[in-house]
């Protein structure tokens, strides 16, 4: 949050309730000084991972995300705007959207979509943006104990989410980053959706290699690891992501409407 310090205007009225006339005077305006004031509402540590990713101011000032994934049956293009997170999903099978009130799906071929749309809407999203998309309001943030993976102490910080906020308010997310470079290593996250309460059993995507789009530093790809009690152990796949675009540019809304021949998701 930056603040400039500026100089008020002084002005003298002077009214004359017997000639019922008013007069005003502007003193000549003059910059006493200016300065930048640069504050955070977010604690010292997550800030310490934003910046070391480009910033949360540069990162609000985006309003479209969209990143390619290849999937066994083709290319997956997710496309995000990132302030009502309305979403679209184009792949070769089908076409899915969410347009701020509807879930929708376009099967293609005649192929039937059998996922879980609610789930999946924004699932992949949501890990493509870490760290910043725990820059969201309504967030809650607390350091835990550090992950040691392979010799190395990553220092964490655990997310979770006041009540309401979002689908599964219940998840938890624990970002685990490089202590001196304040770069994000890992992610360790639990499983909410469609389940009663918190879950304590955290999965595991390690995040170390990086690509810089438009000044944000966001992932290349991201490895799925196997775990046990909690921590990862090895690796299980890794998923790439190309053709990213980070901009400012507002979509139309009309990428996330309901086309003609698609049924809502209930």
């Amino acid at each position: 949050m930056k603040i400039k310090l500026l100089s008020l205007l002084i002005i003298i009225t002077a009214f004359s309730c017997k000639n019922e006339k008013s007069e005003t005077t502007i003193i000549e305006d003059e910059i006493i000084t200016q300065e930048d004031i640069t504050t955070s509402i977010y604690p010292e540590s997550i800030t310490k991972v934003f910046d070391a990713h480009g910033g949360v101011d540069a990162w609000n000032a985006m309003n479209t995300l969209s990143f390619t994934m290849e999937k066994p049956n083709g290319k997956e293009v997710t496309t995000t705007h990132l302030k009502s997170r309305n979403e679209r999903i184009e792949t070769p099978t089908y076409t899915a959207g969410f347009d701020g009130e509807n879930y929708w799906v376009l099967e293609k071929d005649g192929k039937e979509y059998k996922g879980n749309l609610k789930f999946y809407k924004g699932l992949m999203m949501y890990f493509y943006a870490m760290p910043f998309i725990v820059s969201d309001d309504g967030i809650m943030y607390k350091d835990v104990e550090p992950l040691t993976f392979e010799g190395k102490t990553y220092p964490g910080i655990l997310i979770s989410y006041e009540d309401g906020v979002g689908v599964s308010s219940d998840d938890e997310y624990i970002i685990y980053y490089d202590e001196e470079t304040g770069q994000m290593e890992w992610l360790g996250y639990t499983v909410t959706f469609g389940k009663d309460g918190k879950s304590d059993d955290f999965h595991f995507i390690r995040y170390n290699n990086w690509q810089t789009v438009n000044g944000l530093v966001v992932p290349k790809s991201l490895d799925w690891y196997n775990y046990e009690d909690n921590t990862p152990t090895t690796k299980r796949n890794t998923v790439a992501f190309v053709d990213v675009t980070i901009t400012k540019d507002t979509p139309d809304d009309s990428l996330f409407e309901m086309p003609e021949g698609a049924r809502k998701v209930e």
